[in-house]
């Protein structure tokens, strides 16, 4: 009698055990939902298939020199990136990148108001200092030690082929050539009117004027 009034309370707490179990195996884990919310969506690349091969800046990074060492640190495609050390020191990350990927990362030099080596160049934070080629190509030198100052990062960034890099593609993407100082037409000629090689006009030699001389000032 005792056991039954036993089973009797014990029932409904392994019902609630089953319930409980079968919720769990039932309700679907934070994986099985991001997989759920991605299958079947195609996501951008993260690389557009028009960007250069990040092994064709090898040749445009700088190279070892009075103490300091370049070395290669990651290379993919739009991307290479280069360590700056002086012993054991990281110093600084030399980088170029092709914007064709990020075009919001040229967008922001059409408002530069310095130069380096011709090229338009803005700081980004404290610690980085870049330069755009060719509306396409950016250059950066990124600090790793305190002791590398915005004079140090444009010192390394002078030390690019940035005029070897120039010669690569230029830009695809439009907004970053929209960027670019328009040069406004010479109109002179026009307001001259059409030239006609078969007509000259008679020469006319005009009486020269006496020279003047300006007051020293």
């Amino acid at each position: 009698m005792s056991f039954t009034r036993w089973l009797r309370r014990l029932a409904p707490l392994m019902v609630c055990l089953v319930l409980l179990v079968t919720a769990c195996s039932s309700a679907p884990s934070n994986y099985d939902q991001v997989q759920k919310d991605t299958t079947g969506f195609r996501a951008p690349a993260a690389v557009d298939k028009k960007a250069e091969k990040g092994g064709t800046f090898n040749q445009f990074f700088p190279g070892d020199q009075d103490g300091y060492n370049v070395i290669p640190y990651q290379e993919k495609k739009g991307f290479a990136e280069y360590k700056l050390q002086q012993g054991n020191t990281t110093l600084a990350m030399l980088t170029i990148s092709d914007t064709t990927s990020v075009p919001g990362s040229a967008e922001k030099y059409s408002s530069a108001t310095e130069s380096v080596e011709g090229f338009p160049a803005v700081d980004q934070g404290t610690t980085a200092t870049g330069v755009l080629v060719n509306d396409r190509y950016q250059v950066k030198v990124l600090s790793r030690d305190p002791s590398f100052t915005k004079a140090d990062r444009v010192t390394w960034l002078q030390k690019f082929d940035l005029e070897g890099l120039a010669q690569l593609k230029r830009a695809l993407n439009p907004a970053a050539k929209a960027a670019a100082p328009s040069v406004a037409p010479d109109n002179t000629q026009a307001s001259r009117g059409p030239k006609n090689p078969g007509f000259k006009l008679p020469r006319v030699q005009l009486p020269r004027s006496s020279p003047e001389l300006q007051p020293a000032t």
